[in-house]
């Protein structure tokens, strides 16, 4: 796992940097049972309306069945293969369980080919196996995070990100997580995570290089809103370049910079102990 750079041979190369993929398996291809075509929607919605702009293009993809329940409890896996999934920035790994079945997960940093994984309560703490947040010790790195029991992971899946647990209540019920940003989360402890760091953490420090790159990845020229005209963007028009003449704001008129965009009376208000951003601790990591 680290970052490859290329010689300068001409001006794209000069930044440009990619992934070693060192940790990948050699040799290894999809598993076609759980390979299913990826649709482009190219921004739009059922309608045909841009929701999304700067999207559209991009290389041919097919997506790949991640099983972020982990809900195979008793059943000992082994871990086939480390592969590179396109639709992410974290590796994925191939698992043959004992019983035949073949299911795809999350890649935790240092997970090698032929390492043995559990799922389920009693399934020892280390890296790779998933278990409720009950039966994790303190201050134990963990990724594929649930907030609601028996949905699935949703927290910390993306490339080199982790939580910490730090503190549990068994007869309340709640499990307290410092996560990336700083901010302490309360869930309910019976939610299961995996144990580890999600691998592939050199994606961060990798350089597009070059506008076709990003070109490749489905992404589109992004237009400043000044340069655009009135009809298009609030920021547009005026004699000469400006500023636009008024607070940054989206294409719709919302704000973009300064402004809390989340709902003040939220019900997952609760299960927020401590803000990523507040004027007592700032920005604040526990780790």
């Amino acid at each position: 796992m680290g970052v490859k750079k290329y010689k300068p041979n001409n001006a794209a190369r000069r930044n440009m940097s990619v992934s070693d993929f060192a940790e990948l398996t050699k040799k290894s291809v999809p598993e076609k049972s759980l390979l299913i075509p990826k649709r482009r929607t190219n921004g739009r919605n059922n309608q045909g309306l841009i929701t999304v702009r700067h999207r559209g293009g991009g290389h041919k993809k097919q997506f790949r069945l991640i099983d972020f329940r982990r809900n195979k409890d008793g059943v000992a896996a082994v871990v086939n293969s480390v592969q590179y999934d396109p639709n992410r920035t974290a590796r994925i790994a191939l698992l043959y369980y004992v019983d035949g079945e073949k299911r795809y997960i999350v890649a935790p940093e240092g997970l090698k080919e032929g390492a043995k994984l559990m799922s389920g309560s009693g399934a020892p703490p280390v890296v790779g196996n998933c278990l409720p947040l009950a039966e994790i010790p303190l201050g134990t790195d963990i990724h594929n995070i649930e907030l609601q029991p028996n949905t699935g992971g949703v927290l910390c899946r993306t490339a080199g990100s982790k939580a910490v647990l730090v503190a549990k209540d068994i007869e309340a019920g709640w499990a307290q997580l410092n996560m990336p940003s700083g901010e302490i989360r309360r869930v309910p402890v019976n939610c299961r995570a995996v144990i580890g760091v999600v691998g592939n953490s050199d994606h961060m420090n990798i350089v597009i290089g070059k506008a076709g790159r990003s070109r490749w990845l489905g992404r589109r020229p992004h237009v400043r809103g000044t340069a655009m005209n009135p009809i298009d963007h609030p920021h547009g028009g005026g004699e000469g370049r400006t500023k636009g003449g008024r607070h940054p704001v989206t294409p719709t008129g919302k704000p973009t910079k300064g402004t809390s965009t989340r709902k003040k009376r939220k019900s997952t208000n609760r299960a927020i102990l401590r803000r990523r951003k507040s004027r007592r601790y700032g920005i604040l990591k526990l780790y």
